[in-house]
């Protein structure tokens, strides 16, 4: 054999023996040996601990929920909302009592003039007006108890003469009574004349004791009185 023969034999001996190689690398990286996933490079896993860590507050870290659910829970106990105000006592006037409005009592004696003038309309009537002299309000109640001479019962009222409301006097403003002392056609009876008059008020603790003319009037069992009223006019209807 020639050397140039030996030499082409050699030749195709280590192509084989090469491609011989690379078959068995080939099938070992097919059986699972070969190139594979090997998570992310330490520089990478460094940047996303360092971005977790520095994270906004309010994140789902739980150091971040644990501060925001403490702060949460002693904002409702204090009574403030998220923005640190304090939150509404209540409702309009919850720190006090609603305006009471002007204070409002019972009309007395202490507290007014009473005077009691002879009408000419209606006839035989007597009117009676209530003047506040106070500094505060106060409300005239019901209708008064007029006692003329020695008489022992109260008149009787015309229940009609009822107003809608109680009649309230601020300082300085009157309100109005009448009295029927007779019948107009003398249909009345047991007659006599009285010249002292007493008028109590709806408390009947203390009367106000009014001038009647000097001659006295004229009264008998058909006297009747009126409530209440706000203006002369009501008073003098009965």
């Amino acid at each position: 054999m020639s050397a140039r023969t030996r030499r082409t034999g050699r030749a195709r001996m280590l192509t084989a023996a090469a491609l011989a190689a690379a078959a068995l690398t080939l099938t070992a990286c097919q059986d699972g040996e070969g190139v594979h996933d090997e998570g992310a490079s330490a520089g990478s896993a460094t940047a996303s601990a360092t971005a977790t860590h520095t994270s906004a507050p309010g994140s789902s870290s739980k150091g971040s929920s644990s501060s925001g659910n403490s702060t949460a829970a002693k904002n409702s106990s204090t009574g403030k909302n998220s923005s640190g105000s304090t939150g509404a006592k209540g409702s309009a006037g919850g720190s006090g009592a609603a305006d009471p409005g002007p204070t409002r009592t019972r009309c007395s004696t202490s507290t007014t003039r009473t005077t009691a003038t002879v009408v000419s309309r209606p006839l035989n009537h007597l009117l009676l007006t209530v003047t506040n002299t106070g500094s505060k309000n106060c409300n005239l109640i019901g209708y008064p108890a007029p006692r003329l001479g020695e008489a022992q019962a109260v008149p009787p009222v015309f229940e009609a003469s009822k107003p809608q409301a109680v009649v309230m006097l601020a300082p300085g403003e009157s309100g109005y009574a009448s009295v029927r002392l007779s019948s107009a056609d003398g249909s009345g009876s047991n007659g006599y004349t009285a010249k002292s008059l007493e008028v109590y008020f709806n408390d009947g603790a203390t009367a106000a004791r009014p001038s009647l003319p000097a001659k006295g009037v004229y009264v008998d069992d058909s006297i009747r009185v009126s409530y209440w009223q706000s203006t002369m006019d009501d008073a003098l209807t009965w």
